[in-house]
């Protein structure tokens, strides 16, 4: 398996993104799963985000750690996440998951998909 360091990781995640997903995978109750976030074709921008967790861990995937999370991603993937930064929000106007994505020339209103 490919191992990087957070620094050269295609995406981060911040410390509350971390820390929920953290929360969310002791829920799960399986100390093998990982958070995989993947890029695919479709959405009403030409690519959408996919995050699951996930125990199949392919030798070519880029594995990262942020505390207790592991964070994998498939090589096509990564190169159109490089820096990328997860993020979490919970407030009045909702809680979910971002992904800001300095690779995005265009994003659709719902944040979900880009090109």
């Amino acid at each position: 398996m490919s191992t990087t360091s957070t620094e050269t990781a295609p995406i981060t995640l911040t410390d509350l993104a971390s820390a929920k997903v953290a929360e969310l995978l002791a829920q799960e109750g399986n100390a093998e799963l990982a958070l995989r976030v993947a890029v695919r074709p479709g959405g009403c921008s030409g690519f959408s985000y996919e995050m699951f967790f996930d125990t199949d861990v392919a030798d070519d995937d880029v594995r990262s750690q942020f505390g207790a999370v592991t964070v994998v991603v498939d090589p096509s993937s990564a190169s159109l996440l490089q820096g990328s930064v997860l993020d979490f929000k919970d407030g009045l106007q909702g809680a979910g998951f971002s992904i800001n994505n300095p690779n995005a020339t265009r994003t659709c209103g719902c944040g979900q998909s880009f090109s």
